[in-house]
């Protein structure tokens, strides 16, 4: 019991300490690279996000999916402010359907009784629904604020938009390992691996069955996973919604159609 208790205080202690460092690390660092003479003009001095007022890009994929990290194929890059990771990563944590998310996991895991200690029925549930969302919260302040501060990397997925089907499934699940630094070169994606693999660190505190390496590094592969995942969906989402849509026009045009045909 007081080994848990002091897990718990060194996780609080080392989640604590790493958004210190980045605040720090924030105000010490000078501005972001300038932007070419000839583009400056046109490209806006604030990155938009999903969300934002004058934002074109949904905030849910498919509905349910959340989006607020995403960039459109063929846009100038803007590098993002450290605020703005942190509202990524707070939007993403605050959405409704990641708690749905939570509850599939949640549910997987009382299935397969998955930390016998929990135990099962309702107050079992309750205990992996929350180690659930802290995963996932995390896993969202890790990847997507803390580690990119730090490192000064940019956490957002940027579409490609293009090519085969083929080639953009690969494009998108491997963006998990590339990402961008805040000048918008390309770079090993630092925040994705490092950061979920210290959320699943972080985790051995609260899940007392499943603890040491070799756990916290299939925690740490499946947070991965399901990222590289959400980016193909997140990647074909717009091609989806168009295809609807027209698909839906043609619908009501032929309906309508017909209605006057009949009217005649």
């Amino acid at each position: 019991m007081n080994c848990n208790k002091t897990s718990r205080k060194f996780a609080l202690v080392a989640v604590l300490s790493a958004c210190f460092a980045t605040v720090l690390s924030a105000e010490g660092s000078g501005p972001a690279a300038a932007q070419p003479a000839e583009s400056a003009a046109a490209t806006p001095a604030v990155a938009v996000l999903p969300g934002d007022a004058g934002s074109t890009t949904d905030k849910h994929a498919f509905g349910v999916l959340p989006n607020y990290r995403t960039v459109e194929g063929g846009q100038p890059y803007v590098p993002l402010t450290t605020k703005q990771k942190y509202i990524i990563a707070t939007r993403d944590t605050l959405d409704g359907p990641s708690y749905a998310l939570a509850a599939a996991f949640s549910s997987l895991a009382q299935v397969t009784n998955s930390n016998p200690s929990f135990g099962q029925g309702f107050v079992g549930y309750l205990h992996r629904y929350g180690t659930a969302l802290a995963d996932q919260d995390l896993g969202n302040y890790m990847t997507e604020a803390i580690i990119p501060s730090l490192l000064h990397e940019d956490p957002r997925y940027f579409r490609r938009g293009t090519g085969s089907k083929k080639s953009r499934i690969l494009y998108a699940a491997t963006r998990v390992f590339v990402a961008h630094d805040d000048t918008g070169r390309l770079c090993f994606n630092a925040p994705e691996i490092l950061g979920n693999s210290m959320a699943a660190a972080i985790g051995n505190a609260y899940y007392p069955d499943s603890r040491g390496f070799s756990y916290t590094m299939e925690r740490a592969a499946q947070q991965v996973g399901t990222d590289a995942v959400s980016q193909i969906l997140k990647e074909f989402w717009p091609d989806v919604k168009s295809w609807y849509q027209h698909h839906k026009a043609r619908q009501n045009a032929k309906a309508a159609q017909t209605e006057q045909q009949a009217g005649e």
